[in-house]
């Protein structure tokens, strides 16, 4: 397999591994799949700003989320059916990040329940909640995550309906046998059915409830109606660009919904994020931190427990670099001005007197 050296090359690696099927429900967005390609081009259009002649021979990348201290503004986010890319699945993952230092948010979705994952040890943990037409079943799964030590909830409010994702539709995707959604046994909403286009997609048409207002958070009117909902936080995303096609990606669309937040609650992002450049610009257009949710399940099927620990890693260090090489010490020292858009091309630059 040579030396792995950097976060991209598990891609390629889980192809080879994993059947069709799987790779494709991991990998496929929405439709035409712009979003997907779109969600990492525009990392490519932001530029550094570098600043010079600062010691940097101390970085320091901790930061608190939602009060919780964590190694670094890297977390991962909620990834569904992770036992179909490692026997270990969720396990592995939730070890991974403990051992990085960081968040790791379960999957509603995942192989593994709440208290399995509860029960690989200490760790900080988030729990992503669909909201079901039976709220009885929303309630049973917030007592149990919040019994099982988990420390907030990640309400995905993008998914009324699963987007189309024509892979899975030609696949005819379903959770393979000998695999249950965990959080949902014993509920008669753990088995999926074949079904004659995704099986996915029937299960979220029978169950998820369509009467939610609230979408993924990509505007800055849906940033300002969740600060007055009393919600924690909020992630920028578009679900891995696998529900609406053409959306924006998350990092040209975060910056409206920082604005819009006006520093009441953090802003999260994630979406394409795949270097440690990425993070820097993240940060630099206004988000407390980042999650990744492909590099897991790829890294995953490559090398389980290692793979993750190791793009974790790898993150960490390109990171810590882009921080050094920008003259940066700490995450507070991340400005808008290390970074230039497109759209700032119109904006004069204050010019140094000398």
């Amino acid at each position: 397999m040579g030396e792995i050296t950097n976060v991209m090359e598990y891609e390629a690696i889980a192809k080879e591994k994993l059947p069709k099927m799987v790779f494709d429900y991991y990998a496929s967005g929405a439709e035409d799949q712009w979003t997907l390609q779109e969600n990492r081009n525009a990392f490519s259009r932001i530029l550094f700003r570098p600043r010079i002649l600062i010691d940097v021979s101390k970085i320091d990348m901790n930061t608190t989320v939602l009060g919780f201290k964590i190694s670094m503004p890297i977390m991962i986010a909620p990834t569904a059916m992770q036992k179909m890319a490692h026997p270990e699945g969720e396990y592995a993952t939730a070890r991974a990040a403990s051992a990085a230092g960081t968040i790791m948010t379960l999957s509603s979705w995942s192989t593994s329940s709440v208290e399995e994952v509860a029960s690989t040890g200490p760790g900080i943990r988030f729990f992503q909640l669909y909201v079901y037409k039976d709220r009885n079943v929303v309630a049973q799964l917030v007592r149990r995550a919040e019994r099982a030590g988990f420390k907030a909830i990640a309400l995905t409010v993008d998914t009324p309906r699963l987007g189309r994702r024509e892979a899975d539709i030609k696949n005819r995707f379903t959770l393979p046998p000998f695999l249950t959604l965990k959080n949902f046994q014993g509920l008669d909403l753990g088995k999926m059915d074949e079904a004659n286009d995704s099986g996915l997609a029937a299960y979220v048409a029978g169950q998820i409830d369509r009467s939610l207002s609230w979408k993924g958070v990509l505007t800055a009117e849906d940033a300002r109606i969740a600060v007055q909902a009393g919600a924690a936080g909020i992630i920028v995303s578009n679900h891995g660009a696998r529900q609406l096609d053409y959306v924006p990606a998350t990092i040209m669309a975060l910056e409206e919904v920082v604005k819009a937040t006006q520093g009441r609650i953090p802003v999260f992002l994630d979406g394409g994020v795949r270097r440690g450049t990425d993070v820097f610009k993240a940060l630099a257009l206004g988000a407390s931190g980042i999650f990744i949710g492909r590099p897991v399940v790829y890294s995953l099927a490559a090398e389980g427990e290692k793979g993750v620990r190791r793009v974790l890693e790898m993150l960490r260090e390109e990171f810590e670099l882009a921080m050094a090489l920008s003259g940066c010490r700490s995450l507070k020292e991340i400005t808008r001005d290390h970074i230039v858009t497109e759209w700032d091309a119109s904006l004069p630059r204050p010019v140094p007197r000398l």
